[in-house]
């Protein structure tokens, strides 16, 4: 996003498209710096079922004639579509986990092992000659979707904690028995907070389970919001709570506080951009690992032992310095 946001800026009457997927497009449509979308079937990737409408995308691209392509990605599957868009010159980071460098006319290396990567993806900015200085906002509100979380829920008169007890990888995930004593606390602590609870329909067990130890003044949006109803929730949220996973970057991007829990992965270089002062985690000689698998002799340890009351005074924080700037 602050790639887009600052090619927008530099080029105000240049022609900008991304290639996404499918299931990520609601962040994107409508969006005002953008001129075009190239979605994509994720799932079906790489299916000969899907190839025909993947070569129609492709020769969309190539009749646009694009000045630049910049590969953010840097998996095979971008790098690839990267090189087949024909585009005049193709830039892209330096990341070795798939190849997608051997298709890049530029590879830009990471700066550093424990660099954050969007300053990475800002890198490649610093190569094109585009400056990063101006000031812009990441996710501008989208009047449609704020109005639509409003008239569905009752989001006015309470002060929201959202929780995301989901991730893609299980020993990314703070044990569910942890978010419930977390939210129970909290609300002993101050009475008006209310917790909404964030997901895709995979997590909606842990909505349940949270939301029914509390009561039905609380929110179980697992599988119920669109991503742009997501946004606006974050939005309306004074604090998230959350596994490492998508919502945590969202609520980052916002300026939503986040409490970011992190266990097997690296929060210096996929953490809370901007707020990795608000990163939990205990040190424990193997992690980061950076494996989607647990090889610890204490099943999940470097989850399991991040102290519940230690998170609850951490969202206390964030609660009363918000309270702090609505007062100022």
């Amino acid at each position: 996003m602050p790639v887009l946001r600052l090619l927008r800026i530099h080029f105000p009457q240049a022609e900008i498209h991304w290639w996404i997927s499918d299931a990520l497009s609601g962040l994107l449509e409508g969006d005002p710096d953008l001129d075009g979308l190239y979605r994509f079937d994720r799932k079906s990737w790489g299916r000969p079922a899907s190839w025909l409408s993947a070569w129609q995308g492709l020769v969309r691209m190539r009749r646009t004639g694009f000045d630049w392509v910049i590969d953010l990605q840097s998996l095979l599957r971008s790098g690839v579509v990267s090189w087949l868009a024909g585009g005049g010159l193709c830039i892209g980071l330096d990341d070795a986990r798939e190849g997608a460098a051997a298709f890049h006319d530029i590879s830009v290396p990471r700066p550093s092992f424990g660099t954050h990567a969007v300053e990475w993806y800002l890198s490649i900015l610093q190569r094109l000659g585009v400056p990063q200085d101006q000031r812009f906002e990441w996710i501008p509100r989208r009047q449609d979707a704020s109005s639509r979380v409003r008239s569905k829920w009752p989001v006015e008169g309470g002060r929201w904690v959202g929780v995301q007890p989901g991730a893609r990888w299980e020993n990314k995930r703070w044990p569910l028995e942890h978010f419930v004593l977390l939210a129970r606390r909290l609300i002993d602590r101050d009475p008006g907070v209310r917790i909404a609870v964030f997901g895709s329909g995979e997590d909606a067990e842990f909505g349940r389970a949270i939301v029914g130890a509390l009561g039905p003044e609380h929110q179980d949006l697992t599988g119920q919001t669109t991503l742009p109803e997501t946004i606006e929730w974050l939005r309306e949220c004074e604090v998230l709570v959350s596994n490492d996973t998508g919502p945590m970057h969202i609520a980052s991007a916002l300026g939503t506080p986040v409490v970011a829990l992190f266990g097997p992965t690296d929060p210096r270089r996929t953490g809370p951009y901007g707020q990795e002062h608000n990163v939990m985690r205990i040190s424990l000689e193997c992690a980061p690992c950076m494996r989607s698998t647990c090889r610890h002799a204490e099943p999940l340890a470097c989850l399991t032992r991040l102290d519940v009351d230690l998170v609850v005074d951490r969202v206390i924080r964030g609660l009363n310095s918000r309270t702090t700037k609505a007062r100022r």
